[in-house]
């Protein structure tokens, strides 16, 4: 898989995607994750890449034509699955979507800053909007880093045990149960005898229940989605 990453401030995605699990991937040649600076194609003799708006709103906007010509010179090189723009109105992001996207072979993810991007932009390349949350940050490098991992870590080869994405919260629709490691007991903290007990039927049994339970406290929502919420 290649990912390319389009944004003003590339300092910020140098390190989380570096590192634990994204790192280890780029080095295994499991996936290529590309950084590239717009102000490449920014103009005049300080590389500006944006602008005020038209309407006179309040706010600093990117410019077409250096995300044109970044995003063109691009696609010349390759087709790309998806196009996405990070943008905090765009579909919320989850691990569905994630498990469709790491099936992919190209990526572009569009970063936006300052008060967004130029409309066209999202008229004439964009395939895909996501959200990481309904709330708005400085600017989409740190979802696009976010999306990146979640994407990334679903890749076969990815974790040293594959079977470990599996059992994610949301994976199956439910939120995990909780988890323990040694000791058994540590201040009279005890981890539940079931799962000392050695029996896969009876562990995955309590896994299942507080699954389930976890997830009627916390999100609801996800069950009533499903339509297995009967309380």
């Amino acid at each position: 898989m290649r990912i390319d990453i389009l944004t003003v401030v590339p300092e910020l995605l140098e390190s989380p995607l570096s590192h634990s699990i994204v790192g280890r991937a780029i080095k295994k040649g499991l996936v290529d994750i590309e950084i590239h600076n717009i102000r490449k194609y920014g103009l005049g003799p300080r590389k500006t890449v944006d602008d005020y708006s038209y309407g006179g709103d309040a706010g600093m906007v990117m410019m077409v034509e250096p995300v044109d010509k970044m995003i063109s010179e691009l696609k010349a090189e390759r087709d790309y699955d998806e196009i996405i723009y990070m943008s905090p109105d765009g579909e919320n992001f989850s691990q569905e979507m994630a498990n469709e996207l790491s099936l992919k072979q190209n990526l572009m993810i569009l970063c936006g800053h300052y008060k967004g991007i130029d409309q066209r932009i999202r008229d004439h390349f964009i395939t895909k909007e996501i959200s990481v949350g309904d709330y708005v940050v400085s600017g989409g490098e740190i979802p696009a880093a976010l999306v990146s991992d979640a994407i990334v870590r679903l890749i076969p080869g990815a974790l040293t045990d594959e079977t470990s994405a599996l059992t994610d919260s949301f994976q199956d629709g439910l939120l995990s149960p909780p988890i323990y490691t040694r000791p058994a007991d540590y201040k009279g903290w005890k981890v539940p005898e079931v799962l000392l007990s050695g029996n896969p039927k009876l562990i995955r049994e309590w896994q299942d229940e507080q699954a389930l339970k976890l997830t009627k406290e916390r999100r609801p929502k996800l069950l009533s989605d499903k339509k297995l919420l009967n309380d």
